[in-house]
């Protein structure tokens, strides 16, 4: 519930170039009961503002919450400066750091003169001021102009909150255009999407309304369509769209007929503006296209520096296999070497076929190769990974620091964007990259960007997993391109010969699927029942895997659809009574339809990097404490995610679910002990080859499928996956193209 506070700004503990503050504050004043406590002494307040002064009084408008970290603070939505009206508070006020090289013997001048109520009186007529002995013209401007500024600053502010933007936004929008924010709101609310604030299309709009602006004004066509086209890419995994389905999205969301003169007219003058671009009636945004031509020139300045040579890589790597008691493949002695010598390379193939283990040989052999110590490797080379559970499973297997891409390039998650980058490069000498399916075509340029020429790329990941949430399929078309030297390695490894999950991996990817595959195995069942009775058998299926001693938390279901009869909301609810059934003991906490238990499993839907976790994220519900015994007045969930414990507030609570069942999507770059996967005919538009490929690869010891046989055996022949519409394929074919010619 919103309160208030009143006091004085003490100082700042952090600011962001956005405005964002973390401050100390003395509290002289609160209508909040849980901050009454603190009346006269001293807290910590967070929020975005435009100006603060340190010393001022200020009236903060916004709610009390607990951080995890860092305690009691108060959380600021809305704010507004208390000017001074005593004697002494407007004599500290004039003297401040608003108004240089006044001093306090001039402010003390200034309010002996002209009394309390002085900056009113110069708001009204500045000329006051010469009544005022010694002060100079120039003294008296600075006075009014700087009184002026601040007034209006935040007359401004006030004026944008009341239009429907938030502190945040309105902040943004006024440090943008300063005292030009009122004409050009007026003029052209659309342009904050030109000048690229981060406001949403819908919010602008919305603000739009309120302003009378007509719904087919010239500057909010060429804003929708440009929101459109960004919704559409993103929802498709499209790098680029045709005419006609930007043209059919305009004409459902105006709900109207649109003349298609007028729209090829806009298309036109967004390609001329530069925000979209026109290439053999493929039309991209502006940013996806520069970043996929950046990728391929980035491809071909690598494929065009000098390989490295070295003489004794054969003997090592016998030396090794001797050493660690393992034999590599020709493949995988392949892969090793051109990994060393070549500048960019792709190693590709599916679970068992020994991609982590060569790793850690190339790591370890380009340690030998070139003399480097602990320190140095740390310098020269780099593992990354999409996600945070990626390089946690990378880390582990090779023994060497693993990170994310992300963190790796410093994502500022408050700007969006990237401390490494085009004009601050890392310097880096070898970089390899795990699970690239995973990883989109803008991420993929962002990191390009950030490494320099010189530098050594190696490409791991499954040709046959899902592609990225996010535009492009990076993996695909590299390697459909045939520009870059691909292995792709097919035979299982030794230690995965004899599982039966890795077999039926590589039977599915090649649609080639045994007619035993209903048979039993020692890591692998198929249980056979109709659609409609799934959910009873998935429920007898975890009782029984309870009493053979499996731990619930080990043991992963994953479905295709959210919704339905054997949708992944109905069997959460299902299996939440046989794993983590009602308790006495045990608190719970109901969120709409849904009730939250501890012991609970949940699923993270939202990346929090200053907490350690990411979308994706399985934690387990630690303890549940009621509002009525917390120390902050609210009710608080703590989730455990492998021994780091977060806690939660009503408002984070919309940033996890269920984990008891998950999506295949939200499985990528996870491993589980157990997978157990229905297969029902209701999921079959969602059925289809790479999907069942990525779900039971997740499985490391037990894969348990639930379902009909025939609707398994068409999902597997089912290779009709969405085709994304990419260039990135024939821009590099057609860039070596190019290079042959020569």
């Amino acid at each position: 519930m919103k309160s208030y506070i009143k006091g004085k700004y003490k100082k700042a503990i952090f600011t962001s170039d956005k405005g964002y503050f973390i401050g100390l504050f003395h509290l002289d004043e609160t209508d909040n009961d849980v901050l009454s406590d603190f009346v006269d002494k001293t807290i910590t307040f967070t929020g975005y503002f435009h100006e603060l002064n340190e010393g001022d009084t200020y009236i903060f408008h916004g709610e009390e919450v607990e951080h995890p970290r860092y305690g009691l603070q108060f959380n600021v939505t809305e704010y507004e400066k208390v000017k001074p009206e005593d004697k002494d508070g407007v004599i500290e006020f004039l003297s401040s750091s608003l108004f240089p090289k006044v001093g306090k013997k001039l402010a003390t001048s200034i309010v002996e003169v002209l009394g309390d109520k002085c900056l009113d009186k110069i708001l009204e007529d500045k000329s006051i001021l010469n009544l005022v002995p010694k002060i100079t013209t120039k003294k008296i401007d600075l006075i009014y102009d700087n009184l002026l500024k601040y007034d209006e600053s935040h007359q401004v502010i006030v004026y944008l909150t009341e239009l429907g933007f938030n502190m945040k936004d309105s902040l943004e929008i006024y440090n943008k255009y300063k005292k030009d924010t009122l004409s050009i709101i007026n003029d052209n609310i659309y342009r904050l999407i030109d000048d690229e604030l981060d406001i949403s299309f819908l919010k602008i709009d919305e603000v739009g309304r309120k302003l009378n602006i007509d719904r087919l004004d010239d500057n909010r066509i060429e804003a929708l369509i440009i929101y459109l086209m960004k919704s559409m890419v993103f929802k498709s995994g499209d790098t680029y769209l045709n005419y006609q389905d930007i043209y059919d999205a305009l004409c459902k969301y105006l709900n109207l007929g649109f003349d298609e003169i007028k729209f090829d007219d806009y298309l036109n003058k967004l390609n001329a503006k530069h925000k979209v671009c026109i290439e053999e009636r493929k039309y991209y945004l502006k940013e996806m296209f520069d970043a996929g031509n950046s990728i391929v020139e980035k491809i071909k300045i690598l494929l065009s520096l000098p390989k490295n040579k070295y003489k004794n890589i054969d003997s090592l790597i016998e030396e090794h296999e001797k050493m660690y008691g393992i034999t590599y493949n020709a493949l995988q002695k392949e892969a090793i070497k051109s990994s060393l010598e070549e500048n960019i390379l792709i190693i590709t193939g599916g679970p068992g076929t020994g991609k982590t283990t060569i790793v850690k040989e190339i790591i370890e052999l380009y340690r030998l190769l070139n003399k480097l110590s602990g320190d140095d490797m740390n310098k020269e080379l780099q593992l990354l990974t999409p996600t945070g559970r990626a390089s946690k499973r990378l880390s582990e297997a090779t023994g060497y620091l693993a990170t994310t891409i992300h963190r790796f390039l410093k994502w500022n998650k408050e700007t969006n964007t990237f401390a490494i980058d085009e004009y601050n490069k890392d310097y880096s000498k070898f970089i390899i990259i795990d699970e690239v399916s995973m990883i989109d075509e803008q991420l993929f340029d962002s990191l390009f960007k950030g490494l320099t020429d010189n530098i050594k790329i190696i490409l791991v990941g499954d040709y046959n997993q899902l592609p990225s949430v996010s535009p492009g399929q990076v993996l695909k078309d590299l390697i459909d391109s045939n520009v870059i030297k691909t292995i792709h390695l097919e035979e299982l490894y030794r230690q995965s010969k004899n599982s039966y999950i890795n077999t039926l991996a590589n039977e599915i990817k090649n649609n080639d699927l045994s007619p035993n595959f209903l048979d039993q195995k020692s890591d692998y069942t198929f249980l056979e029942c109709s659609s409609h009775s799934i959910r009873a058998n998935l429920i007898n299926l975890s009782k029984q895997i309870l009493e053979k001693g499996y731990d619930y938390k080990n043991v992963q279901i994953m479905a295709p659809l959210y919704k339905g009869e054997n949708g992944i909301d109905i069997l959460n609810n299902d299996l939440q009574q046989i794993f983590n059934p009602k308790d006495k003991e045990k608190n719970e906490l109901k969120i709409g339809d849904v009730t939250f238990r501890e012991n609970d499993k949940v699923l993270q839907l939202v990346n929090m990097p200053e907490e350690n976790i990411f979308n994706g994220d399985i934690g387990v519900i630690n303890r549940i404490t009621p509002a009525s015994i917390s120390k902050s007045g609210k009710t608080e969930i703590y989730i455990d995610f492998d021994s780091n414990i977060v806690k939660f507030l009503p408002k984070d609570f919309n940033k996890f679910r269920h984990g008891f069942v998950i999506s295949i999507h939200k499985s990528q770059g996870s491993e589980f002990e157990v997978v157990v996967m229905p297969i029902s005919y209701s999921y079959h538009r969602m059925l289809y080859r790479k999907l069942v490929y990525t779900g039971i690869t997740r499985a490391k010891k037990k894969l348990i499928l639930l379902g009909e046989a025939d609707v398994f055996v068409s999902a597997v022949s089912n290779n009709q996956e969405l085709v994304r519409n990419t260039s990135l394929k024939e821009k590099l074919m057609m860039m070596n193209n190019n290079l042959n010619k020569r």
